[in-house]
Formats: structure tokens, C-alpha cells, sequence
């Protein structure tokens, strides 16, 4: 696992030695990034967040490619070692805050004190009913705006829906058994075809 573009571009990224972390695979992000690139145009101080981060590996490239600040939470203290060690390997540790906290009470607490970001990941688990529950979670928290592009990643065998409150995917892509959907904030509530 590796950063792929930006100033920490070919650094290695360790993993938890645990078999419950699933880093999203370098083609997956490749071709993540370059959706993602194509939609903002650019990462250049954007707030990240990153949920269920595992090792950091979307949050720390996108602050490789300019993003000014990134939080990533995770409820394992294995995996936040694995982050912190990350971001000093990339040397983004100033730009940087780790949450050790299960995702919705993460997402309650940075709400009191967080500006709404502008680019979302969501990496849970695979089957476990997290991606959906996170979802509406996000719809209603003010942690997320006009502004904001949500990045949901799940099993392609997983049946999830293509609305959450006032989330609308925008389009979903399928790379093998993972799946990744991109949300935005609809105006109007109109269903995505």
C-alpha cells in the first residue's frame, strides 16, 4: 500500500498486523482519485474526513494531494497507531487530528467543534449494516453541506439504497467486489436515475 500522487507520492503506508482492516486496493484508489479529480478539480485546502480510516490511506492521500486538513476516526487503538505512524512517515501530523471513537459518537462529538467538510470517506466493514447507518447519520449532521462530496465504499454483493434523508448518489462504480457510491447534498430530494 502506497501513496500514489501528490508530495508523498510512492511512500509505503504500513497496515495493522489484525485481518479485520481492508485497505481499499491501489487500482480501487487510483481509480477513485481520478473520479474524485474529475469532479472537484482540485484538493487543494480541503477539510477531510475519514471514517472507519483503518490505516489513514484515503485521508493521507488526499492530504498528499493538497488538502489542508484531514480527522480520521477509528474505534481500534491498533489501527489509530497505524494512522499516527502514517502521517509521520508522510509527515502530515500537523495537518491532522485522530479520533479513537466509535463512528456515531465521532460524528456527534466533531460536530460540536468542526466546520463542515468538504470531502468525505466512509470504509466500513463489509456486511455488517455500518454503511447505511453512517449514511443517515451524515444526512442530518451539520459536519456536511452544499459543499460536501460523501465517498462510500461497500461490498457490490451489499443492496444499498441510492438516498439517505438529504444525500443523493450521484453515480456508483464497480470494481470487483467493491463497490463505490458518490453522495452530495440534493436540492431538491429528486431521485437519482
Amino acid at each position: 500500500m502506497r501513496v500514489i500522487a501528490g508530495d508523498a507520492r510512492g511512500r509505503q503506508l504500513i497496515a495493522p498486523k489484525s485481518l479485520r482492516v481492508r485497505p481499499t486496493a491501489d487500482r480501487v484508489k487510483e481509480a477513485l482519485f481520478s473520479m474524485l479529480l474529475s469532479r472537484l478539480g482540485e484538493f487543494t485546502g480541503m477539510r477531510v474526513l475519514d471514517i472507519f480510516a483503518g490505516t489513514g490511506n484515503l485521508g493521507i492521500e488526499a492530504l498528499s494531494r493538497g488538502a489542508g486538513y484531514a480527522v480520521f476516526v477509528d474505534s481500534h487503538h491498533e489501527s489509530a497507531d497505524a494512522i499516527r505512524r502514517n502521517l509521520d512517515i508522510t509527515r502530515y501530523s500537523e495537518q491532522a487530528k485522530v479520533v479513537v471513537q466509535d463512528a456515531a459518537a465521532a460524528l456527534k462529538w466533531l460536530a460540536r467543534g468542526e466546520a463542515p467538510f468538504h470531502l468525505v470517506f466512509l470504509d466500513p466493514p463489509y456486511h455488517e449494516g455500518h454503511t447505511e447507518r453512517l449514511l443517515e447519520l451524515l444526512s442530518a449532521s451539520p459536519l456536511i453541506d452544499e459543499g460536501t462530496t460523501i465517498v462510500a465504499e461497500f461490498s457490490s454483493k451489499e443492496a444499498i439504497p441510492r438516498s439517505f434523508g438529504r444525500l443523493q448518489e450521484n453515480e456508483r462504480r464497480v470494481y470487483g467486489d467493491t463497490a463505490l457510491s458518490f453522495l452530495t447534498i440534493s436540492d431538491r430530494g429528486e431521485q437519482c436515475p
